[in-house]
């Protein structure tokens, strides 16, 4: 947590993964993001991961540091509401419909300098998901064993990560212009739109139109360069990537592989020298030199080879095991223990991924429960009464967490 967007106000009106991590990154920096669910909590408020009382760890910790209104949004008045909040705050993100009662031509009517940031599926408003998006560009075709041809999908939901983080610089940039011109608008993030820009801009789009073909599926190998799992004498699989000349010049010493490198080339008649690409089309015959020499060491053994050499190398771990190592959570100041969390659970949260030397790193925020702050939101930005919020309340259009 960084104060660096203190003063800023955004209402967060999301689902799922792509529009609550753009909410998540804002507060992250200090900015004060009101979210919007319907009382009781929306349709992604019970995604998996839950705890045993069904609380979703998920939403938990996509929504740190965050205020919560709550709204019956099937009801005009409820609807009216969060439209008037929008309007007041001037900043809104959402994955709802273009169309729907927060269309932004709505939300600009006697609020001309209005910003929505909208994240979409596809352009024309149909609906995708990253899992959708993942198999329209291409990317399941490149995963999974080499002698099987059948597409695999990934568990990383990358493209709506990079959406959620797309969207949180789309929206710094639309508050700027507006700071500058006075002008708002509305900024429209499809989905597809990340994903298919994504892999053009890694030149995915100008291989195939070159090639006039996909890509070979690799396996665990990686693509141009020097990179796979190998497994030690003692049953440790680990990535060993050499990506330069340096760290290709590295492996070889640390494996003492230059003899068997050698052959290759005077059988071959090439030269891997300052050639990756050389080195990635005969990787077949270095591969099998490479997997020669690390069957025979221990784990431990070839760590202090390769490290001595500058070779990049990292164990496979599972997740379960990644959360015991200091270098990624249990030291690093990017976690916290929080035990005021919704859920009741207490476990390591991550704050603010950035680094900023000389500004201070705060604490994770906690989520905020179902209505935390609905009547501090309707008093301080709407100017709401205690009797309109007490009625409000009453008569089920605004909730509480109590």
């Amino acid at each position: 947590m960084y104060d660096i967007l203190t003063g800023l106000s955004v209402v967060e009106v999301s689902s799922f993964v792509a529009s609550p991590s753009a909410g998540l990154y804002m507060a992250q920096f200090g900015a004060d993001v009101i979210r919007v669910d319907q009382i009781g909590g929306g349709q992604d408020f019970h995604r998996w991961p839950v705890t045993r009382d069904n609380d979703s760890l998920s939403w938990e910790n996509l929504n740190r540091a965050k205020r919560s209104l709550a709204l019956d949004l099937t009801r005009p008045e409820g609807r009216e509401l969060l439209v008037e909040l929008c309007r007041k705050i001037g900043s809104l993100i959402t994955n709802l419909p273009a169309r729907g009662f927060l269309a932004h031509d709505r939300l600009a009517e006697g609020r001309p300098d209005m910003v929505t940031v909208r994240v979409m599926g596809w352009p024309d408003g149909s609906v995708a998901l990253d899992y959708t998006a993942n198999a329209a560009v291409g990317y399941t075709a490149l995963t999974g064993p080499v002698e099987d041809p059948r597409p695999v999908n990934h568990v990383l939901p990358a493209w709506d990560l990079l959406t959620g983080a797309y969207a949180a610089f789309a929206l710094l940039a639309a508050v700027r212009r507006r700071e500058q011109t006075g002008l708002g608008g509305e900024v429209r993030l499809p989905l597809t739109d990340i994903a298919m820009g994504s892999a053009a801009n890694l030149g995915r789009v100008a291989e195939v139109l070159y090639s006039g073909k996909d890509r070979e599926r690799l396996g665990n190998a990686v693509y141009g360069t020097i990179g796979r799992d190998f497994v030690t004498r003692d049953g440790v699989r680990l990535m060993i990537v050499a990506i330069n000349e340096r760290q290709w010049l590295g492996l070889v010493k640390a494996l003492g592989i230059a003899a068997a490198i050698a052959s290759i080339e005077a059988e071959r008649g090439v030269s891997f020298a300052d050639d990756d690409g050389m080195r990635f089309t005969h990787r077949d015959a270095i591969f099998a030199a490479i997997e020669r020499e690390v069957s025979g060491y221990d784990h431990a053994d070839l760590v202090a080879l390769l490290d001595a050499n500058g070779v990049v190398h990292g164990p496979y771990r599972t997740i379960l095991e990644a959360v015991s190592d200091p270098r990624l959570v249990t030291a690093n100041p990017m976690f916290t223990a929080t035990a005021d969390n919704p859920s009741g659970f207490a476990y390591p949260a991550a704050g603010a991924f950035a680094t900023l030397p000389g500004l201070e790193r705060k604490v994770p925020g906690p989520a905020p429960r179902n209505g935390q702050h609905s009547e501090a939101v309707l008093a301080e930005v709407l100017g709401l009464s205690s009797g309109q919020i007490g009625k409000l309340i009453d008569q089920g259009i605004a909730g509480t967490d109590l």
